[in-house]
């Protein structure tokens, strides 16, 4: 039954994203170019929803699907995150895709995106082999 709830969600997920264009790669481009408010509204929108989901998650002390509490750690902020955010806006400029939408890109027809997805994983295996000698 699990299951299924996750693969409900994903399947609305990935139709909420078709339909949003925020898998299209010239909603990237202009995004980029600062010639479109449409994905600045899009990810501008996730932010409030995020917002009003912690809150109501630590008011109501809402927990996951297991029964686990839900914690949040506060972040240090460092040099790393720049550089962190600087390579993940490189890539997302690049590829027109980040790491949600690259399966919503798949699973919609576009294949060359699995290029896209190969080396995202690379990434995350480079950055685990090499996380201890990174500034955090």
């Amino acid at each position: 039954m699990r299951s299924l709830l996750i693969l409900l969600i994903g399947i609305i997920f990935g139709f909420t994203f078709v339909k949003g264009e925020i898998i299209s790669w010239f909603r990237m481009v202009e995004m980029f170019q600062f010639t479109s408010f449409h994905m600045y509204g899009v990810i501008g929108t996730g932010v409030i929803v995020g917002i009003i989901a912690m809150q109501i998650i630590k008011r109501f002390d809402i927990r996951t699907l297991d029964g686990s509490p839900i914690t949040y750690e506060k972040k240090k902020f460092t040099k790393g995150t720049v550089i962190g955010g600087l390579m993940f806006g490189l890539g997302w400029g690049i590829t027109g895709a980040c790491p949600g939408p690259i399966f919503v890109q798949i699973g919609s027809g576009f294949l060359a995106v699995v290029v896209t997805l190969l080396f995202a994983v690379f990434g995350t295996w480079v950055y685990g082999a090499v996380r201890d000698r990174l500034p955090h």
